[in-house]
């Protein structure tokens, strides 16, 4: 029988099940998955505490790989058997099967594994859309990336990178400092040492920067505001360290006339031709080795509270995995 996490209630770890689950039957432009390979994202965790509310109960992660196992009569870009990725709303990926729509389903190209996959749509789309669509980087621009040690940044950077750009990268401890400097990054400011932002001017010659992505929240939006040039543009896209407080327009973006922007997956692959678009790109990254992909750590899809225990402690360094063995 069908395995999934599911949550009753908002809370911590201890909310996720791992129970029976039954599926519902399949609609015209559905198709049926076997998982094989389940990515985990900080926005799971989100989903599960209710700082992101959504109905209960429900099935929680947006991100998988597996094999089509049946289709509904109107699909037309799957057929049984296929290698499919997906990194999407509705909730439940954290599951050994699932129905999912056609829309959200794109096929993995050969070469790239299940678990590549399913560790790279989320945090690749993210990287692609951050890069490409929010505020599009140009050559020898440089820009400054938030966790760049984390499983986006490690994504984001080597992408960056492969644009020409000058990528400076914040970490939130000394050992992840090789880390961000392995997947890109030119300059590693340990934020928890140092003040980045003068160091942001330092590096640029008190010039600043035309952009800041931000991914974690509370404990970084100041001192960012301080490294953008005029009429440069804040990027806030995540909240690891605490959802960011009302800001003062005046105080914040009035003064060097800034553009702030809170992207959302959701929005920049809406439209199954962006979800296309942003998915090839990424996977060409990967098999011209622009992109290198080092999975940190698999756990079985019984262990997911230990897994957001762990993600919520910082613990997890890259891409991982929850992995539904039956």
């Amino acid at each position: 029988m069908p395995k999934s996490i599911v949550i009753n209630n908002h809370g911590g770890p201890e909310v996720l099940e791992f129970k029976n689950t039954e599926i519902n039957s399949l609609g015209p432009n559905d198709i049926r998955i076997k998982n094989l390979a389940v990515g985990l994202n900080f926005i799971d965790t989100y989903h599960r505490s209710g700082l992101y509310p959504i109905k209960l109960p429900s099935g929680l992660g947006m991100e998988g790989a597996g094999v089509v196992e049946e289709i509904g009569s109107e699909v037309k870009n799957f057929n049984k058997g296929d290698n499919i990725v997906y990194a999407s709303t509705p909730l439940g990926s954290y599951s050994t099967e699932r129905i999912i729509p056609e829309k959200i389903a794109v096929k993995l190209p050969e070469g790239i594994t299940h678990k590549i996959g399913a560790s790279i749509m989320t945090k690749g789309l993210t990287a692609h859309y951050l890069l490409m669509k929010t505020y599009k980087v140009s050559a020898s621009e440089t820009i400054l990336f938030h966790a760049a040690a984390g499983g986006v940044g490690q994504i984001f950077c080597q992408w960056a990178k492969s644009v020409g750009c000058k990528v400076i990268g914040t970490v939130g401890s000394d050992s992840k400092i090789n880390i961000a400097k392995e997947n890109g990054c030119d300059f590693v400011i340990n934020y928890n040492k140092e003040s980045f932002d003068k160091k942001v001017l330092e590096i640029t010659e008190n010039k600043g920067i035309n952009v800041v992505y931000d991914g974690v929240g509370q404990e970084t939006f100041e001192k960012s505001i301080n490294c953008l040039k005029p009429m440069g543009m804040m990027v806030s896209f995540g909240n690891s360290s605490g959802a960011l407080k009302p800001i003062d327009v005046k105080k914040y973006i009035a003064a060097k006339s800034l553009y702030f922007t809170r992207p959302g997956l959701a929005n920049y692959a809406a439209e199954r031709n962006q979800l296309i678009e942003g998915a090839d790109l990424l996977f060409k990254q990967i098999k011209f080795g622009k992109i290198k992909v080092k999975i940190f750590k698999e756990y079985d899809l019984s262990d997911a509270r230990k897994a957001h225990e762990d993600l919520e402690a910082r613990k997890i360094i890259g891409p991982a995995l929850l992995i539904p063995n039956e």
